[in-house]
């Protein structure tokens, strides 16, 4: 399906993050003369892929010819209070605003835009290659048609799931927010294990690489549970077994697993105060 706007879109933040967001848009169909980029220093990347679709990127904007219809907030959460003033003087009646900024809540951007349309989103980094997950909220003045247009922009680079509950978009941050990072420190781990091991550290890598991909990927294509899956690579009384007694230890990684999200969640909620 092709994506459409009834009016520009106005990106502010051209991070690694919006850039994924807007890449994912224009290969669905939305046309890149409807975007507008405000960033004062796009990453390379992103600013060479704006420029081979002709589109222009400026450090601040101070009016527009016509009010966008969804202005896409991708900023830094620490530069997120100097950039909410300006975009509020952009936005029209019916412009929608699409946060993707963590650790941001809802009446954050209620406070600058009073009485407009607004949802709050947590993508997270597969968003890069059209893998990642997103978890999004709206606030009452969101239309069933405006959730419809969100959910079709967010769908561009993955899946997405809608809460009723906005303080459930912590938990989400520290879940799948931030699992990504989890993911790459586990292989990691597991290539640091294996040299200590005795593996080449050129031959570790390579293995826990290839591992982490192909078990993802498995666990991805499988209608079995992630449980299903492991107890497949287990055979009682061997190797895996014996691993798994150690990883399945009383404080072994679900505990640790538990914890770490525990600090994230409220690590999240404190940014938001």
């Amino acid at each position: 399906m092709t994506l459409s706007l009834q009016g520009p879109l106005l990106l502010a933040g051209a991070g690694k993050m919006g850039g994924a967001i807007l890449e994912g848009l224009l290969a669905r169909g939305l046309d890149a003369r409807q975007v507008i980029v405000q960033e004062p220093s796009p990453a390379p990347a992103v600013a060479a892929f704006l420029a081979d679709k002709a589109i222009d990127v400026v450090p601040y904007i101070d009016a527009l010819t016509q009010p966008p219809a969804l202005i896409l907030v991708a900023v830094k959460p620490q530069v997120i209070g100097d950039v909410l003033p300006g975009l509020a003087k952009l936005a029209g009646p019916d412009t929608l605003v699409l946060s993707i900024a963590a650790g941001r809540p809802l009446s954050a951007f209620e406070k600058h835009f009073p009485g407009t349309a607004i949802v709050r989103a947590m993508p997270n980094t597969p968003a890069a290659i059209r893998r990642g997950i997103t978890v999004a909220v709206a606030n009452d003045r969101v239309t069933p048609v405006q959730r419809a247009v969100a959910d079709d922009l967010l769908s561009a680079v993955g899946e997405v799931l809608w809460v009723d509950d906005e303080r459930l978009l912590d938990p989400v941050t520290a879940v799948s927010g931030s699992g990504p990072a989890y993911v790459f420190y586990l292989a990691e781990c597991l290539a640091e294990a294996g040299r200590a091991a005795g593996l080449d550290a050129a031959m570790a890598e390579q293995l826990a690489r290839a591992t982490v991909v192909g078990s993802a990927a498995l666990l991805g294509a499988s209608e079995l549970t992630p449980a299903e899956l492991r107890r497949n690579v287990t055979s009682p009384g061997g190797t895996t077994a014996a691993a798994l007694e150690v990883l399945g230890g009383e404080d072994g990684l679900q505990k640790l697993m538990t914890a770490a999200v525990e600090a994230a969640t409220k690590r999240g909620r404190e940014l938001a105060e």
